[in-house]
């Protein structure tokens, strides 16, 4: 009998299991370039192939430094300048990601990433004979010098390039051997959220719409109960005292229907559409932010309207800095008219702003905003 209950007897059963993590290491290095005129005539300006290298930095137990070519490299395009990452530890080979941006000198911002890589396409440093693999990695066409030199991110003749740095070490894997247990959690992998594409769809297909608006002779459906929640005028239109009927169609006065089409795409999905983006020149989507803001302030989308604030300040020039700020000042944005000052109150562009018709008309229509430039232009030359 005893026997006959131990061949019965289920066995255990054993799993196994291992675990694999990526070891990485990360160090951000900023590199400060003074007298940015005189390398044109200087040592990296000379030709193509000079160029100025950092001081070296460590990251991963790797040295590495940035080169810098003014006239750009023997492979750009003409009136760009190049930027490099280069391993310097010999008989290496490393695996990254890196970035390489500017800072803007007067926010102290960083600008958007002009040199990346993804998990998609990680740079492996070293010496081989594959194509894949070098010492140097970065962009030929960094930034045209043309745009640069009227930008925020050149400030006394100086240029601050930073490059972060993210170094991935050989995965550390371990093994574990244990008996299976009643019950073992199955897992399972949660999918990301589908909401803002699934309002979008919802916006995209009007189904369910219950009102209407009509903005420069164009319709456009829309569900009430989506622009209550995101914004508080609406719900104050739509739900309070003086509640518009439903299915009525509501005018839109002062507003383009571009504009208003990328402010219901944003509330509906928390980003700007694509396809309005990909039709726009540069210029016509700085305009679209400069009327993306005052729609965003109307209607107190504040998420928008930080955005908007942001990509102003990042677009700022000689020619359009005194337009933009008379629009901060309007519009209660005060980090955008903060760097709007600073940018006029430069002692190498305060003239040149002067000189534009936005100038004049700030002038007339915001001069307690000169005050501001002028105290701080008086700051700033008095410290330099």
């Amino acid at each position: 009998m005893a026997a006959s209950a131990s061949r019965l007897r289920p066995s255990s059963t054993t799993r196994t299991a291992s675990s694999c993590k990526p070891e990485t290491a990360r160090g951000t290095h900023v590199f400060t370039i003074h007298g940015y005129s005189l390398q044109a005539v200087d040592g990296a300006g000379s030709n193509k192939a000079s160029f100025i290298r950092s001081a070296a930095f460590d990251v991963g137990g790797f040295d590495w430094c940035l080169r810098y070519y003014h006239n750009g490299n023997i492979e750009s395009d003409d009136d760009y300048i190049s930027v490099f990452l280069e391993l310097m530890t010999k008989d290496a080979e490393v695996r990254t990601i890196f970035d390489i941006r500017m800072l803007d000198q007067y926010t102290d911002d960083s600008s958007c990433v002009l040199v990346s890589t993804t998990n998609n396409t990680r740079k492996v440093f070293g010496t081989t004979n594959f194509k894949s693999k070098c010492l140097v990695w970065g962009s030929k066409n960094f930034i045209r010098r043309s745009e640069l030199e009227g930008s925020v991110y050149l400030r006394d003749d100086r240029l601050m390039i930073e490059c972060n740095l993210t170094v991935i070490k050989t995965p550390l894997v371990k093994t574990e051997e244990r008996a299976a247990m009643p019950g073992d959690i199955i897992h399972f992998q949660v999918p990301p959220t589908n909401l803002s594409r699934d309002l979008g769809k919802l916006l995209e297909d009007n189904v369910g719409a219950d009102l209407s608006f009509e903005v420069g002779g164009e319709v456009f459906p829309a569900h009430s109960v989506v622009l209550a929640a995101r914004s508080p005028v609406f719900m104050a239109e739509l739900y309070g005292p003086m509640r518009a009927e439903r299915g009525e169609r509501i005018a839109i006065q002062d507003m383009q229907p571009v504009v208003f089409k990328a402010l219901l795409h944003f509330m509906y999905t928390d980003s700007f559409s694509p396809a309005i983006n990909d039709d726009l020149s540069r210029d016509e989507r700085q305009e679209l932010a400069k009327h993306l803001l005052v729609a965003a302030d109307r209607y107190a989308v504040e998420g928008l309207k930080t955005i908007c604030e942001k990509a102003l300040c990042m677009s700022l020039s000689v020619d359009n800095v005194a337009t933009i700020v008379a629009l901060a000042d309007q519009h209660n944005c005060g980090r955008l008219k903060e760097a709007c000052v600073k940018f006029i109150a430069s002692s190498n562009r305060l003239d040149d702003v002067v000189e534009t018709e936005g100038y004049g008309r700030l002038k007339t229509s915001c001069p307690s905003i000169l005050l501001d430039v002028i105290e701080m232009a008086t700051k700033s030359r008095k410290i330099n």
